[in-house]
């Protein structure tokens, strides 16, 4: 069989036979030569005028296009624009020329809750109003372990004496100790209030805030947001405060006395956050069990049980390190 047919019959190239035979028949390579400079180039005294003009005060800061448009208009030529990012290539200056602000680079909120009011999220949503352009401003508190609202406002309009207030007697409510909790929240403008500083140095609660521009470091407080807005009976608009605020009394009293949470074993916020697990899920057991006794056929791998509450809720787990990196 002749090579052209080897080849095509193996489906490899008959160039790679070639340079195998080659490098094992001990042939000594052909030399490289350097690709010579087009007699169209600079010269390496241009070059270095180019260079020294590009690195120099006025323009060290400014994009080749910049100093090409400026030199122009003074009557200067020295090369083309991509003539300057050719030299600025050859002597590793490819890069922003720019002056940039610099931001700080913010490490992820790394929260870890184990039991009720040790972790709480807070943000203010809107509920449109009867008319365009005005609306309700929704405080809600969430406690990430239990997902009960711990505390809730609904005001006129954003302010962080509103939520001074309100993260004030929440934590009169609940009985919160020095030292005992976290606050987290995005990086809105009451959130990151002089006024709400001092009330959380005064009261021995930790705050916490989300990175710039990340979305979701504020998971919880926005998940219950959708639940809110998504049941049947949200309107589109209400009509004035009154009706929101009946609305929001009416959702905050169905979501955490009557609403089982799939993140919570399918308990009500009030249940987890009172800590009456235990007594409804012996309960439930008592059910389940006698489910079994009556159909284990029904139950192929054992006796069921029930959905088991979570032991450690997160905001951001800390990511496994990788031993072998």
């Amino acid at each position: 069989m002749g090579l052209v047919a080897a080849c095509e019959a193996l489906e490899i190239s008959r160039a790679a036979v070639y340079r195998s035979r080659s490098s094992t028949s001990g042939e000594v390579e052909r030399p490289k030569y350097e690709r010579p400079s087009p007699p169209r180039a600079l010269a390496g005294d241009e070059q270095a005028e180019v260079l020294n003009v590009l690195d120099s005060p006025r323009f060290s800061d400014q994009a080749p296009r910049q100093v090409f448009a400026t030199l122009l208009d003074e009557g200067v030529y020295l090369c083309s624009v991509r003539s300057m990012y050719r030299i600025l290539e050859a002597n590793n200056q490819v890069r922003e020329r720019r002056d940039q602000a610099r931001h700080p680079a913010y490490a992820a909120p790394e929260l870890l809750a184990t039991s009720p009011n040790q972790v709480w999220s807070w943000d203010i949503t809107k509920l449109l109003g009867p008319l365009k352009m005005t609306y309700f401003y929704l405080y809600v508190i969430l406690d990430i372990f239990s997902r009960y609202v711990v505390g809730w406002t609904l005001d006129l309009c954003e302010s962080a004496e509103q939520a001074e207030t309100l993260i004030s007697e929440t934590c009169a409510k609940q009985s919160i100790s020095p030292n005992q909790l976290t606050v987290h929240a995005d990086r809105g403008p009451s959130m990151k209030s002089e006024l709400l500083r001092r009330l959380m140095i005064r009261l021995g609660i930790t705050k916490s805030h989300s990175r710039p521009y990340v979305s979701n470091d504020n998971p919880y407080s926005e998940s219950h947001f959708k639940t809110l807005k998504y049941r049947p009976e949200f309107p589109d608009r209400f009509g004035s405060y009154e009706d929101a605020h009946q609305f929001c009394k009416g959702f905050f009293d169905w979501y955490n006395n009557h609403h089982r949470h799939s993140a919570i074993g399918l308990h009500t916020p009030h249940s987890v956050h009172y800590r009456h697990v235990e007594q409804i899920d012996a309960l439930r057991q008592q059910v389940l069990l006698g489910a079994y006794i009556s159909h284990p056929e029904r139950f192929v791998k054992s006796i069921p049980r029930p959905l088991a509450v979570p032991q450690a809720v997160w905001i951001n787990p800390p990511k496994p390190s990788n031993p072998s990196g």
